[in-house]
C-alpha cells in the first residue's frame, strides 16, 4: 500500500557493458534506490536508435520498481545523433541477430549478478526491439518474461531472410521458455494483423503462455508520445497491460 510519506529514490546513469565478443559498449542503467530485492528488465531499443525515448522509458521502469538496463546495440557504429547513427545502421542492413544476442545476454548476466535483483528478469522491446526481444527470449536461457511491442519481422518470408537475420524469430518459438505479452496496433503494416495471427498460431501450437492485446485506431509505434503516431488512449491502456503483466510475472503481485 502506498503512503504519501514513503521514501522514493532512483539512480540513473550510463554504464559500460562487456557485450558480444566482450566488446565494451554503453548501456543506460536505472534502478530504484533501496535494498530490494527488485525484479530486473532489459530494454531493447528500436531502429530509430538508442534515443531519449528509451532513456526516458528506462527511468519509467525504474520508477515502477524495476532495475533496468538498456544496452546501446549501435555503439559500434560510431557517434552522432541517434538518427544519424540509426541511418548508418539501416544502410548496413541492421545489426546481426548474433550480435544482438551477445549484447542482450551480457545485459541479462549483469542484472542477475546484482545483489538487489530478485533473480527474475524480463525483456522488453518495441519495433525492431520487439523482434529482438522475442528472439532473445527464445535463444537466451534465463528470461522470466518477454514484452513484444509491435515487433516487425518476427514472422518473415524466406525472401526477407538475410545473412544478418538468417532465421525468422517465430521459427524458434518451440524454444521459448517464458510467458509473452504482445502489444499491437491493428493499423500496423509491420507486423500486419495477419502476421500477428501467424505468431499467435505458433504460440498456440507450441503450448506457450501468451497474452496479446490488439488496438483499433492505432498503428506502428503508438506509445511514442513524441511522434505523430502516438495514440493516447491506446497507449495508456497498453502501458497498464505491460506493467500488469510484468508485476504478475516478475513480482507475483
Amino acid at each position: 500500500m502506498y503512503t504519501t510519506d514513503q521514501y522514493e529514490g532512483m539512480l540513473a546513469e550510463t554504464v559500460i557493458l562487456p557485450g558480444y565478443h566482450a566488446d565494451l559498449i554503453n548501456a543506460y542503467f536505472a534502478r530504484p534506490l533501496g535494498q530490494g530485492p527488485f525484479p530486473g528488465m532489459v530494454l531493447i531499443h528500436h531502429l530509430p536508435g538508442w534515443d531519449e525515448w528509451y532513456r526516458e522509458t528506462t527511468r519509467k521502469f525504474a520508477a515502477r520498481g524495476y532495475v533496468t538496463l538498456c544496452p546501446n546495440l549501435y555503439f559500434r557504429d560510431g557517434h552522432g545523433t541517434p538518427e544519424d547513427v540509426a541511418a548508418r545502421v539501416r544502410g548496413a542492413g541492421g545489426v546481426s541477430d548474433e550480435q544482438v544476442l551477445g549484447d542482450v545476454g551480457a545485459a541479462l548476466e549483469m542484472l542477475l549478478a546484482l545483489p538487489y535483483v530478485n533473480g527474475k528478469v524480463g525483456v522488453f522491446g518495441t519495433c525492431s526491439g520487439g523482434r529482438h526481444a522475442y528472439l532473445c527470449a527464445c535463444r537466451i536461457p534465463g528470461f522470466s518474461a518477454v514484452v513484444d511491442c509491435w515487433g516487425g519481422r518476427v514472422v518473415m518470408t524466406p525472401q526477407e531472410l538475410t545473412p544478418k537475420q538468417p532465421v525468422a524469430p517465430v521459427d524458434y518459438t518451440a524454444d521459448l521458455s517464458c510467458p509473452v505479452l504482445g502489444i499491437f496496433g491493428n493499423d500496423d503494416q509491420s507486423p500486419t494483423p495477419e502476421q500477428v495471427n501467424q505468431l499467435e498460431e505458433a504460440l498456440k501450437q507450441n503450448g506457450k503462455s501468451y497474452e496479446f492485446h490488439r488496438y483499433n485506431g492505432a498503428g506502428h509505434g503508438f506509445f511514442y508520445h513524441n511522434r505523430p503516431n502516438y495514440r493516447q488512449e491506446q497507449a495508456v491502456d497498453g502501458w497498464n497491460k505491460v506493467f500488469g503483466f510484468l508485476d504478475k510475472t516478475l513480482i507475483g503481485a
